[in-house]
């Protein structure tokens, strides 16, 4: 896996002290985007999945999946969502430039977030760019509840974090 930056105890990718990865890859390329040097898919370094658990695991926080955009690397992040929540079972945010319903519509990548607790989904659009917004940079983007989502078919949006 290409992963871009490994930042511990941080609370601004979600609430809390939280684990954000940050991975490499994006294919959105957002114009006014605070991260464009994610967008190369070789960037970063390689890391398995086993090192990777190792460190959340040592970490003891929630995890945040970022980027670029994790879903850029579908399988990967599957085996580690995966293995986060069976072996560790703590809360994971992931953030993408997908929209729920271009993710729920894509089996690969909707394999990927019913190991999720929220998405923030949406493409980052400079014109609704909103800095009083919590945990995401501009008013299209929504915090969809995962499992609530996945229950009702609709996307659920998250209004308070926990």
């Amino acid at each position: 896996m290409r992963v871009l930056r490994i930042v511990e105890g941080t609370s601004v990718d979600g609430p809390g002290l939280r684990t954000s990865v940050y991975l490499a890859g994006c294919a959105h390329h957002c114009p006014g985007c605070h991260n464009p040097q994610s967008w190369d898919p070789a960037g970063g370094d390689d890391m398995s999945v086993d090192e990777l658990m190792r460190v959340i695991a040592w970490n003891e926080a929630p995890l945040t999946l970022s980027g670029g955009d994790p879903l850029a690397q579908p399988g990967q992040v599957l085996e580690l969502v995966r293995r986060v929540k069976t072996e560790l079972n703590i809360n994971i945010w992931l953030y993408t430039g997908y929209t729920w319903e271009q993710i729920v519509a894509d089996r690969r990548l909707a394999d990927v977030v019913r190991w999720v607790d929220v998405v923030v989904e949406g493409p980052f659009i400079l014109a609704q760019r909103d800095i009083t917004l919590h945990f995401r940079g501009s008013s299209n983007q929504r915090i969809i509840d995962v499992p609530a989502s996945l229950a009702s078919s609709s996307a659920v949006e998250l209004v308070q974090f926990s």
